[in-house]
């Protein structure tokens, strides 16, 4: 029975790609009217091949994506690698990266360059130490612009209980051509205001996170909407930024 139906699967899928590839073969010469309709098939094909691609590779991917390994401090309550180190996303890469430009479905890459001479690519991480499978790999060349920076939302989940009582954590794995600043903030909206908190990146130490400590902050823990990180980058004029791996994690403060 199973090989009948693995037989099954195999000569409908066959049937469905000589189809497809047919209608590829004709596109030139179809009516508008059936071009519009079929263009509207093949759209939500491709979107459920990604979204079956993102999960198969993310899978299939060393580090296998399935255990999530992280570095995690006692008492963690949530913790989130974002997609873009997770999985394959549909775009990879792109050069002369426009201002405010999606990478992905977390992550949006910020700039006010005139021109753009900026590049950003998915990277497959082999090494043994690497925990994430996928990392980000960001070129700068000429940068005639005032700031450059990466914003990664975090899910819903991450509001769900955050309080003052929270130390927020972020953890990282980066590696750079030559050495910049590059700064952290962490950005929590509640009804109309907005918390945020900065660290520097301890780049040159042996330690591969900060914290963030909300009890300094005026958060109305009852209206959290929204949370999310940026990564700031100074001076990052002819750079290779390697992002391996970027994680968030949350967990109470120990009682004084």
């Amino acid at each position: 029975m199973r090989r009948f139906r693995d037989y099954l699967e195999k000569r409908l899928n066959g049937i469905s790609s000589g189809r497809w590839k047919r209608r590829a073969d004709l596109a030139g010469a179809l009516d508008l009217a059936t071009l519009r309709r079929l263009r509207g098939q093949a759209k939500q094909l491709r979107r459920e091949l990604d979204r079956f691609l993102f999960v198969a590779e993310g899978r299939l991917a060393l580090p296998l994506i399935g255990s999530n390994a992280m570095q995690l401090p006692l008492y963690t309550e949530f913790s989130y690698r974002p997609e873009l180190w997770r999985g394959p996303i549909p775009s990879r890469g792109a050069s002369a990266v426009p201002a405010k430009t999606m990478i992905g479905s977390e992550a949006t890459l910020f700039h006010d360059c005139r021109i753009s001479e900026l590049t950003y690519r998915q990277v497959r991480n082999l090494s043994e130490q690497d925990l994430a499978p996928f990392g980000v790999q960001i070129d700068v060349f000429r940068f005639d612009g005032s700031f450059l920076s990466l914003s990664i939302d975090m899910p819903e989940e991450a509001c769900h209980g955050l309080g003052r009582r929270h130390l927020v954590r972020l953890d990282f794995d980066i590696g750079l051509e030559k050495p910049i600043e590059i700064f952290s903030r962490l950005n929590v909206k509640h009804g109309p205001n907005l918390e945020q908190v900065v660290r520097e990146l301890p780049l040159h130490s042996d330690e591969t996170f900060v914290e963030f400590d909300l009890a300094y902050t005026k958060l109305n823990e009852k209206r959290v909407e929204k949370v999310w990180i940026d990564l700031i980058f100074e001076g990052p004029e002819m750079n290779q930024i390697y992002l391996r791996d970027l994680t968030l994690s949350r967990r109470p403060r120990a009682e004084l």
